[in-house]
């Protein structure tokens, strides 16, 4: 028993195991504050966890109960806030408990492998030159110091030393001449330099700032591309900061926050932090206690952001909001939009869906009053919107055209590259191209742990596997047959980079995708020199897409407009529609009226009838129309139980017991199951795992109730890996 401590603290484990995922009590000292990290006794070892809560009693036998050995830091990491974000998680997505804690603090800072950067700098505190005239002749670096360093002046150290030796330093601070001052320096992540003037709002984007910041409730801001949607932003969180109140900006794509970033930086200064994956140790570190301790109101990131330790919170934007990327697909599954809503109810503040092309669903909220419409219909100063020429690749070939490039895109090439404007050309494939084939027996190369075919790339002539990462030798030979006989498939953006190289030997051409994107500031460095080149073009995948604002981008050319279109996937159609659309609205932006040229096979499929136009309400009600007649959502949930395993015959065994399970569950609610089925996953094997999937769509008058049980009855199976998604973006 512990007689000096009065407190009960609730502790969660910093253990990735289900089993002991769950609160444990200890006695805690009065130093102890909900949100800190403490080192607690557990089994025969020492460990980590996280204060979730403080009690005046227990129901554990006082003689269980151990103390806490210690805290781990002086402050609280952990908001109260963040606790009843982890507390909404694991009801909602059915998580651990620590896997949600763990979202809320840097991983570097839990392994300790991330310090504050402390430099120490050396004060003149003394005249150096009176001491001078005490020194003797032969101490050549004591002289030399001390004719260098000037009264007053600060320096760094390791500067200093290395060049006048530590002896001559610590000579100087013995007699008073110099002291030394530790200083903390934050890393700050890089920006795009570029000017950003704040501009006089129109009526209509004054009326959308007006609305936001009138009530606390959700808007659906719908405004084409170029209409001004990042000037109100920038205007309604303005306006939340001298109010006393902070901000979170969301971003759907890390490629994106450099551009975002140097705009809010150069309207809010020092007052605004990054934060993202592509950060380094040190600068995502840094970023995050500057939000911690308030040094920082406004907070730009990708999806991880909505966990920033923001206090007060004024408004939540979320950019691009239709994006998938908001939505985690790897443990723990989240959904971005969930956890904003919680948190502007929790802060009783504004939440701001932006986008130019909405999700289906969204828009539907908004139409029907649950959000607010806020519409920008216009660009700004009524610019128009870029002309979208639509092309049909079979005409092409049957006029005996077989390349990559239409008649119509070379035209346009040629006269942005004379006229010394810039060139965005969108391929969403990476790699140079999709696949290697042999055309004698039909062989093609597959990764050997996963079921998909492997991509080639050209520059380090290799097959790679763009779901574990796996690298192999490319085909010169069938290994089947032996033949030479081999093809490469469809193109990706190190092809199309190839061909306008030979074409246009001069032009500055860059790629931008996950193969050159993946070292540090790579982002920053292409988008900067892409922005400075003129003529210029950059190939890229879906990160060259949303958010870039290049004014001298004329050209726009879609290479492949339907790799999106065919899919095994409800909302292939709607995705395609979202991609070409932000993709198109890159063009024009200016003085000069941008072009796009939309390379099809399938030009009269009504979702390019639709782009053309930029029509998205006509898209908007085909679309609802067939997801009603076909009960997709927003009319129902679709839940995806994902089983893996490196066993097959386990995961198909449980699968079919867990299906066995569920059918028992849909004949309870037999009104409520629209769709019922088990089958092998689309890709049957990821890194050696074999996957097993049982897909249902559910309506919406019970789905709590169904999904609650749903995770009781996958709770009964741990022999294989049991995911259970909601609404998955990605069914393969």
């Amino acid at each position: 028993m512990c007689y000096y401590c009065s407190m009960i603290a609730e502790v969660i484990v910093d253990i990735t195991n289900s089993m002991v995922d769950k609160i444990f009590d200890y006695y805690a000292s009065e130093d102890v504050t909900v949100g800190q990290r403490v080192i607690v006794p557990f089994g025969k070892r020492n460990i980590q966890g996280f204060v979730i809560n403080l009690k005046q009693e227990t129901t554990v036998d006082e003689e269980k109960l151990k103390n806490i050995i210690s805290t781990v830091d002086d402050y609280p990491l952990i908001l109260p806030e963040h606790i009843e974000i982890m507390h909404f998680m694991v009801k909602k997505y059915h998580l651990r408990f620590v896997d949600c804690l763990r979202l809320f603090i840097p991983a570097q800072l839990r392994s300790e492998n991330v310090k504050p950067l402390v430099k120490t700098y050396i004060i003149v505190s003394g005249d150096p030159q009176k001491f001078k005239k005490t020194v003797r002749s032969n101490a050549k670096n004591l002289l030399a110091l001390c004719e260098y360093i000037k009264p007053n002046q600060s320096y760094l150290k390791s500067e200093l030393v290395s060049k006048f030796t530590q002896s001559a330093v610590s000579k100087l601070i013995e007699n008073g001449i110099l002291r030394q001052e530790k200083i903390e320096e934050k890393r700050t992540p890089p920006s795009i330099d570029i000017q950003c003037q704040k501009h006089k709002l129109t009526p209509l984007q004054q009326r959308a700032v007006d609305e936001i910041i009138s009530d606390n409730s959700i808007s659906l801001l719908f405004g084409v591309t170029g209409s001004g949607k990042t000037e109100v932003y920038m205007s309604v969180i303005e306006k939340v900061v001298q109010n006393g109140k902070n901000a979170i900006m969301l971003v759907p794509e890390i490629s994106l926050t450099p551009q975002v970033l140097s705009n809010f930086r150069a309207r809010f200064g020092n007052n605004v932090a990054i934060l993202h994956s592509g950060l380094s140790v040190g600068e995502r570190f840094d970023e995050w206690r500057r939000v911690l301790f308030g040094e920082a109101h406004i907070v730009v990131g990708a999806r991880s952001a909505i966990f920033a330790p923001v206090k007060n919170l004024g408004v939540i934007i979320i950019d691009e909001e239709h994006e998938t990327s908001y939505i985690s697909e790897s443990n723990p599954r989240y959904n971005t939009l969930h956890i904003a809503k919680f948190r502007s109810e929790y802060n009783n503040c504004p939440l701001v869906l932006a986008s130019a092309t909405p999700d289906i669903a969204s828009y539907q909220k908004a139409l029907s009053g649950e959000y607010k419409l806020l519409e920008l219909p216009k660009r700004i100063n009524d610019k128009p919107m870029p002309k979208i020429q639509i092309v049909d690749m079979l005409s092409e070939i049957r006029n005996g055209n077989t390349g990559m490039f239409s008649s119509a895109l070379l035209f346009e090439l040629d006269k942005c590259i004379k006229e010394k404007h810039q060139a965005m050309l969108f391929i969403n494939r990476r790699g140079y191209s999709s696949f290697m084939r042999c055309t004698n027996c039909g062989y093609v190369a597959k990764c050997t742990d996963c079921d998909v075919t492997l991509v080639y790339h050209k520059k380090e002539d290799k097959l790679k596997c763009h779901y574990c990462g796996k690298r192999f030798k490319a085909l010169t030979i069938c290994p089947q047959c032996k033949s030479t006989a081999i093809r490469n498939g469809a193109i990706g953006t190190e092809q199309v980079v190839s061909a306008l190289k030979e074409m246009y030997k001069d032009v500055p051409i860059f790629q931008m995708d996950n193969d050159t994107t993946r070292t540090k500031n790579a982002y920053q460095r292409i988008l900067s020199e892409f922005g400075k080149s003129k003529p210029g073009i950059l190939v890229g995948t879906q990160m060259i897409a949303k958010g870039h604002d290049f004014s001298d981008v004329t050209l726009v050319g879609i290479i492949d407009a339907d790799q999106s279109l065919y899919h095994t996937d409800y909302k292939s159609t709607e995705k395609t529609f979202e991609l070409i659309t932000q993709m198109s609205g890159r063009a024009g932006r200016d003085k000069v009226e941008g072009k796009v040229i939309l390379q099809t096979y399938a030009p009269r499929h009504y979702a390019y009838r639709f782009i053309a136009n930029y029509d998205y309400k006509s898209f908007f009600d085909k679309e609802l129309n067939i997801r009603k007649n076909t009960m997709f959502p927003p009319f129902t949930t679709i839940l995806r139980l994902l089983f893996s395993s490196q066993n097959e015959e386990i995961v198909r065994e449980t699968t079919k017991l867990c299906y066995n399970d569920i059918k028992h569950l849909r004949d309870e609610y037999l009104e409520d199951f629209v769709y019922l089925d088990a089958m092998k996953s689309p890709i049957r094997k990821i890194k050696n795992n074999i996957r097993y999937q049982i897909l249902m769509r559910i309506k919406h008058t019970h789905e709590n109730e169904i999904i609650d049980k749903i995770y009781k009855i996958c709770d009964k199976y741990n022999k294989v890996s049991v995911f259970v998604e909601i609404d998955p973006q990605n069914l393969s």
